[in-house]
């Protein structure tokens, strides 16, 4: 909420998710839909021509462009847990982000922020070695450069250390847990496969910052960012109601970068 009582929410997206001739992820649609667009770079997804083409339109549009940072995990779509050496895992953040740079620069933006992807993302909620890395990849990358995470995590514990600005985000179609963070996908009922349920969790996690846990309990979710997930089938579909469900419910939908 602002200070005028007014809800006012980011909607994200991970954006750029093909390689080569393939691809997942509908660019086009959901660039008309989000305020925000997480890029992958390269490690988990992405390759050059769609990192430049999707930061063209982003930057067309005026959304914000973010770098969605991986393990190097091509084949596993940067989900499958890895053990990486904090300096090289700092090297690795740093080389994405430069590399998301040049092309969001090239179309004449910048990028605005940047979000863990995958397995990276659950590993820095709580392993604060690697989330540390993380940021020392982001440091060296240059600029005061805001953290999308969950809140709470060790991510944002290092990121505010550092003096980075942490936003918190929540999940749509993701299930929580009663501390507070993400079901993991292994689990049965990890991805909220009902439309209408992701609508009203949407509005709800806004107007109230609550959400209902897998396991039943009440959990309060407060985010300044919503991540609607592209890899999902409909999901450019989904994200429209979405963001015409927040609209409808009086919620101002506004970047935060």
């Amino acid at each position: 909420m602002n200070a005028h009582g007014t809800a006012v929410l980011d909607l994200n997206a991970d954006l750029g998710e093909g390689f080569g001739r393939w691809r997942l992820t509908d660019d086009d649609a959901l660039l008309s839909v989000v305020t925000s667009a997480n890029v992958a770079c390269g490690f988990h997804a992405g390759d050059p021509s769609t990192m430049r083409r999707v930061c063209e339109r982003a930057a067309e549009r005026g959304v914000r462009i973010g770098a969605q940072v991986s393990y190097r995990d091509l084949a596993g779509f940067g989900r499958r847990a890895m053990d990486v050496p904090p300096d090289e895992l700092a090297d690795e953040i740093t080389y994405q982000i430069g590399a998301l740079r040049v092309f969001a620069q090239a179309a004449g933006a910048d990028v605005a922020y940047v979000k863990p992807h995958g397995a990276l993302y659950n590993r820095t909620v709580t392993d604060a070695e690697q989330a540390a890395a993380v940021i020392a990849g982001v440091l060296r990358a240059g600029g005061a450069l805001p953290v999308l995470g969950l809140p709470g995590s060790r991510l944002h514990e290092a990121a505010a250390q550092a003096g980075l600005p942490v936003v918190s985000e929540a999940f749509a179609d993701r299930a929580y847990t009663a501390a507070g963070t993400l079901v993991p996908r292994r689990t049965p009922g990890a991805v909220v496969l009902d439309p209408d349920a992701v609508v009203t969790r949407s509005v709800r996690m806004a107007r109230e910052a609550a959400v209902t846990a897998l396991t039943g309990e009440e959990v309060a979710v407060r985010a300044r960012s919503l991540c609607l997930h592209g890899d999902t089938p409909g999901a450019a579909d989904l994200a429209r109601r979405v963001r015409a469900a927040l609209e409808a419910a009086g919620v101002r939908l506004e970047a935060f970068a």
